[in-house]
């Protein structure tokens, strides 16, 4: 047997590809499908099923396009319903792989119709599981993300309770998990950085899966859960329903368009100017009303949490990653990129054109500002549970995903110098940039962030609950 990981840090998800005598199954293939080929390529197998998990709330799976380009059986576990033709397998149903067996477990909890498939090598041996958002490496999947307005939260994490009982600890010890997110996936809330896992060590540590009684548990797993983004239905319903091929949404927005033709398309109604060149880069001139979201963080998370889906976008990016920038995007369910321009933001500055751009001062910059500007404002976009483990006294906590509704901001005024700040500088950029959208330009982006502003000790005295100028 041969099996693959595959990670997308951006969004944290792993998919996989097993592999046994030719024959292969993928399991929560992302959207753009081409590793998953290629690995079927080079290694002369058949990809033959795609196994999904549950419907995919955080991303749009790769389902669809990858059974178009193979033929394989799109799989899901019961009480699953969706607009396209799939196999629903009924609990513990096998499915050959060369000379391995796949079984489906039905694990609802996370979702109703979540499932993990337990994969026995040539000699029937359980090997490994595969447990999508049911089972994480020191968490389990959140029980309030199910699209079902008959079933509470509460409910699903009774269900839960019963599926890591019934399905999840009777298997052995040594069976390897993999699980569907990693680090950082707000599908979870306690979601480690390893990778893989075992049921024995999940046994010791997952405190999920300790000696509890029911209620125990679902008191456990419903405590502490963060807002989840309000993008996730549409991705859900997405999954469910259908989607427009990659492909298609890569022919209409990868066509190169001239400043002229850009700033045309600029001024259209319901049109978003997206910039995601490095936030250093950023800073220091931009298209006026781009809104930032830096490849180089979670890019993908923050465009679906920030910018309707309704509206078309126009891009701006560094040469060479407007395909990337597109793909990332559809991973999250848009499909109404309509150009980039053309040789990015050079070519917009070259031309003449109005430019805007971002202050950056550093953390000890404020520090001295703050003693002498009356009119200094201090907004931390961080999130709330952030900003309650330590924050500066001065501070107003506004979390970036609350900054699109501009009643949020009716405590500024003109007169305001406005330092905003996150934890290490990404994120802050991005508010900035929503903020200059909504009028507001008098800013400054500090220069990383909280994790700056906490390394001076000297200048400032932070406790957890709150920080305050010495």
């Amino acid at each position: 047997m041969f099996i693959k990981q595959l990670y997308t840090d951006c969004i944290s998800e792993y998919a996989y590809y097993i592999e046994s005598n030719g024959e292969a199954a993928v399991v929560d293939p992302l959207r753009d499908i081409e590793d998953y080929l290629k690995l079927a390529n080079e290694r002369g197998a058949t990809i033959k099923y795609i196994l999904e998990t549950h419907f995919h709330a955080d991303f749009v799976s790769g389902h669809l396009d990858l059974a178009a380009a193979t033929g394989a059986t799109i799989v899901y576990g019961p009480d699953t319903r969706t607009k396209f033709k799939v196999h629903v397998a009924k609990d513990g149903e096998a499915f050959k792989l060369g000379n391995a067996t796949i079984q489906l477990l039905h694990t609802p909890g996370h979702t109703l119709e979540s499932s993990c498939y337990l994969l026995k090598d040539e000699a029937g041996k359980e090997h490994s599981i595969f447990t999508g958002d049911t089972l994480f490496i020191g968490d389990v999947g959140r029980p309030d993300l199910a699209q079902n307005a008959d079933v509470t939260m509460s409910e699903l994490a009774g269900i839960l309770y019963q599926s890591i009982q019934s399905k999840i600890l009777p298997l052995s010890d040594d069976v390897t998990v993999y699980p569907g997110h990693g680090s950082g996936s707000i599908c979870g809330k306690n979601l480690s950085k390893e990778s893989t896992s075992t049921i024995g060590q999940e046994k010791e540590t997952n405190y999920a899966l300790q000696s509890q009684t029911k209620e125990e548990f679902v008191k456990a797993v419903t405590t502490g859960l963060a807002t989840p983004p309000k993008y996730f239905p549409l991705n859900a319903q997405i999954n469910k329903e259908g989607y427009e091929s990659l492909k298609a949404i890569l022919d209409k927005g990868m066509e190169q368009l001239s400043v002229k033709t850009f700033k045309q398309k600029a001024i259209e109604d319901n049109t978003v100017i997206l910039d995601t060149r490095p936030a250093s880069v950023f800073v220091e001139g931009f298209v006026p009303n781009s809104i930032f979201i830096g490849l180089e963080g979670r890019f993908a998370e923050w465009a679906a949490s920030l910018i309707p889906f309704d509206k078309t976008i126009l891009l701006v990016t560094e040469p060479g990653k407007e395909q990337e920038t597109i793909t990332r995007l559809a991973r999250v369910g848009f499909d109404k990129v309509v150009g980039y321009l053309d040789c990015g933001y050079d070519s917009w500055k070259n031309a003449g054109e109005q430019i805007d751009m971002l202050i950056d001062v550093e953390a000890d910059e404020l520090a001295m500002d703050i003693e002498f500007d009356d009119n200094l404002v201090v907004l931390d976009v961080r999130k709330e549970l952030e900003y309650d483990n330590g924050h500066l006294k001065q501070a107003m906590n506004i979390p970036l995903d609350e900054l699109i509704d501009p009643g949020t901001l009716a405590d500024f005024d003109e007169h305001h110098n406005i330092y905003v700040h996150c934890g290490g500088g990404y994120r802050s950029v991005i508010a900035c940039s929503i903020l200059k959208l909504q009028g507001i330009h008098n800013l400054r982006n500090v220069i990383g962030g909280w994790d700056a502003i906490d390394k001076l000790k000297d200048k400032f005295s932070i406790s957890k609950t709150e920080a305050t100028f010495s």
